[in-house]
């Protein structure tokens, strides 16, 4: 096999926590081999952790090629980067400091590449925070390092599915500390990056927004919290005078119960599972996080490493799959804005 030009996507996907389900469902959405046709897929990790998962699966057909010299990718075939030579136990099911330190080299040698060019972008399989951090990963999660390592200053996470699209204004944080996060400025930047992202990366020329509120009934006009009035609807007022089309804030419960997300684009979440609750009730299947506001591209399923079924072939592979379509299409996406338009 030679070395291919670079004709079609270029996706990189990190294999995650080797004892979740991460090896599990990249062996089963890379096992249709139709997908070689509309992009080349290069795995950072270990082919030892693949080749372990595809036994433990039987699944004996799954192949794969080394890449021995950087960025020499292979045409039609999957390839793979070993991130380590060391041995790292292998235990399905049962986190390790060393099946973290192996997410940490899988997830930095594809950063690595992604910023030279060598990948077009990055699909990254769940981790386990708890035993990924340290000083080398001082993060709560995927979202913040790659923030941090190009230089983005900020980001959106973005949950992306067949129905919907939600957006969150503060991430990985307590519950407590919401409020503290809470900023006319930070809920502008996120509403800005949201309406960019829409167009940049989905191409809808001129996006509706839905904002919640924060409180129960958005506040009810004061009397359950005041965040509402003093920073949620001071920015959308500002946006809409200047043209952008954004409704809110509107209560959680009501504005996912009763459908209201369809008549929008994405809505805007102001807290994790505020957001994450209604859209992986609605989209959990397809669902995608997209790091928006990036240089780059980056997409991830919606779940986590599953312990509780690592390793026993019972892990579902279709939000993995949709990150590694949906990566593709932005790719895409992106290339075709900066391309000149040809004239009739």
């Amino acid at each position: 096999m030679n070395p291919q030009t670079h004709d079609k996507p270029r996706i990189g996907i990190t294999l995650g926590d080797i004892n979740g389900i991460g090896a599990e469902v990249v062996i089963k959405a890379l096992a249709d081999t139709r997908l070689l046709n509309i992009l080349t897929p290069v795995i950072y990790g270990s082919t030892r952790v693949l080749s372990y998962y595809r036994k433990l699966m039987n699944t004996e057909d799954f192949n794969y090629s080394q890449v021995k010299t950087k960025g020499q990718l292979f045409a039609k075939s999957i390839n793979v980067v070993n991130c380590w030579e060391e041995v790292i136990e292998i235990t399905p099911g049962q986190p390790s400091k060393q099946g973290g330190r192996a997410a940490l080299l899988s997830l930095k040698k594809s950063v690595e590449e992604l910023k030279e060019g060598l990948i077009d972008a990055l699909v990254t399989a769940p981790i386990d925070k708890n035993t990924i951090h340290g000083e080398e990963f001082p993060h709560r999660g995927h979202t913040e390092y790659l923030t941090q390592e190009f230089n983005a200053g900020e980001s959106l996470m973005l949950l992306a599915g067949n129905n919907l699209k939600v957006g969150l204004v503060t991430e990985h944080i307590p519950v407590h500390e919401i409020t503290k996060h809470l900023t006319r400025d930070r809920v502008e930047l996120k509403i800005r990056l949201l309406e960019m992202s829409l167009k940049k990366d989905f191409n809808i020329s001129k996006p509706k927004i839905a904002v919640l509120g924060l409180n129960p009934h958005a506040g009810d006009n004061g009397l359950l919290g005041t965040e509402e009035n003093e920073i949620i609807k001071p920015v959308i007022a500002d946006l809409k005078s200047k043209g952008k089309l954004i409704v809110g804030p509107l209560a959680a419960d009501g504005f996912f119960g009763s459908n209201q997300y369809k008549a929008y684009d994405a809505v805007l979440a102001m807290y994790h599972d505020q957001g994450l609750i209604g859209f992986k009730t609605i989209d959990f299947s397809t669902g995608v996080n997209f790091t928006a506001g990036l240089p780059v591209v980056r997409t991830s399923p919606d779940h986590g490493t599953a312990y509780a079924i690592a390793g026993k072939n019972q892990a579902d592979e279709s939000s993995l799959r949709q990150a590694i379509y949906l990566a593709c299409d932005i790719v895409k996406t992106r290339l075709e804005a900066t391309q000149p338009q040809q004239q009739p």
